[in-house]
């Protein structure tokens, strides 16, 4: 976790005494239980409750000394918890292994981090549909292979954007459910020391669902998917950070990051306006997929469970929602501040001759009887000549010189074939199907 990708709210879920304090809460929830059972004192639950009310401190410090003598963190904290309460606390933990205490408490984590992401997502989607819709009708150049192709608008994209971070959304959603059960089974899974109710009750406690068969721990498959989740998020993040990447390129400049006054491009070249947000984007996002291989990797653990896991989950399950809460934070201020230039957006589009309309030329000879092959050799000869001479020749002039295309089609039908708005026609519905949902 590095500060200088952190926000409070998210690193706060992770620090130690955030878990500490969803350790208590699990024990003293299961002790509740056990004692509603008759299994233990009701005073031994009272007692737990009635020091935590006090709202202690968390000696982070203190639990750390234990551990460094008895080498096993969960011991160590019902330690320190048992020196505060008394000797009521020896009722705790009973029938419970540890991986019940640590998997049910990164359920919660995680829980509790997607909820903060996929409100992030949410302020991200509010601001890709309103700049989508102020930039609606903004003609600019579609490009495929990074070549001029057909003209689309610059709302189309965010539009596009808005689509894919919506589908994000919903794979959060789901991953979130999935990740959010609880597991108070005992040492193998089996409930040998403990009721099965004290684990339901637990979970009703924290807002989990109960895992329906675990073993020693929760089984890992739903990790993965949440970490692969978080995975194509950053993906999606990295693929519009991209685009920005390269409009802002001099030869392009159709859009650019805010650049704020007293902002430094260079420490040589003064001139300098680098897309250094996106750049940076598109390096958390590789950090956020890099998480995901070993959350597959943590599947496949030995028998009822070994702890190579655990190891792995320290890391990833800090940094990941830690990198991608600020990642998304950071993508809605680029495009909240992002500058649009829509005169240099048809400037490009003009720039090669009106190549872009080349199919709608092949598609009408066709259509008054020009076989495909030769209709694609008429238009592909003179469209050549137009990107040999770098825009300066016109493909309308020469389609209208050429006496084989003129044979089919008359100098005001080839015309009607270099018409902007044709190709926008559609954007209406399109913008109609991305945002229904969210206009209903």
């Amino acid at each position: 976790m590095v500060p200088r990708y952190s926000r409070p709210d998210m690193a706060a879920i992770w620090t130690p005494e955030a878990r500490y304090r969803i350790w208590f809460e699990i024990e003293a929830h299961a002790t509740d239980a056990l004692a509603d059972l008759g299994v233990v004192p009701r005073e031994a639950a009272d007692a737990l409750w009635a020091w935590w009310r006090t709202d202690p401190v968390i000696d982070v410090a203190a639990i750390d000394a234990i551990e460094a003598v008895t080498k096993h963190d969960v011991i160590a904290f019902l330690t320190w918890v048992a020196e505060h309460v008394g000797e009521q606390a020896r009722f705790m933990h009973q029938g419970m292994t540890s991986s019940d205490v640590l998997d049910t408490t990164l359920s919660v984590q995680l829980a509790r981090a997607a909820d903060i992401l996929i409100a992030d997502l949410d302020r991200l989607l509010d601001v890709l549909q309103r700049r989508a819709r102020e930039h609606k009708l903004t003609p600019t150049i579609g490009r495929s292979h990074g070549i001029h192709a057909e003209p689309v608008t610059f709302g189309l994209k965010l539009a596009q954007a808005y689509a894919e971070f919506d589908r994000c959304r919903t794979r959060l959603i789901a991953a979130r459910s999935d990740i959010a059960t609880c597991a108070i089974s005992g040492a193998v899974g089996t409930f040998a020391n403990i009721d099965p109710r004290v684990e339901a009750h637990v979970a009703e406690k924290l807002g989990l669902a109960i895992e329906p068969v675990s073993t020693q721990v929760i089984p890992r498959d739903r990790h993965a998917m949440f970490f692969a989740t978080l995975g194509v998020i950053a993906s999606s993040i990295e693929r519009l950070a991209t685009e920005v990447r390269h409009l802002q390129r001099t030869e392009v400049l159709e859009a650019e990051e805010y650049f704020s006054p007293g902002q430094k491009g260079s420490s040589a070249m003064p001139h300098k306006r680098n897309p250094v947000l996106t750049e940076n984007l598109t390096g958390l996002a590789r950090m956020v997929r890099g998480y995901v291989t070993p959350a597959l990797e943590n599947v496949a653990l030995w028998h009822e469970r070994d702890i190579s896991h655990s190891s792995v989950e320290r890391y990833i399950g800090p940094d990941a929602t830690i990198t991608l809460d600020f990642a998304l934070a950071r993508l809605t201020g680029v495009v909240d501040k992002l500058l649009v230039y829509p005169t240099r957006m048809q400037k490009n589009l003009d720039r090669m001759g009106g190549l872009v309309h080349s199919q709608r030329v092949l598609l009408a000879l066709t259509q008054a009887g020009v076989s495909r092959e030769d209709a694609y050799a008429l238009v592909q000869r003179n469209a050549m000549k137009v990107w040999e001479s770098d825009g300066a020749l016109s493909l309308l002039d020469l389609l209208k010189a050429d006496a084989d295309v003129t044979a089919a089609l008359s100098p005001a039908e080839i015309e009607a074939r270099f018409d902007l708005d044709y190709h926008l026609r559609h954007v209406d519905t399109i913008f109609d199907r991305v945002f229904a949902k969210r206009d209903a």
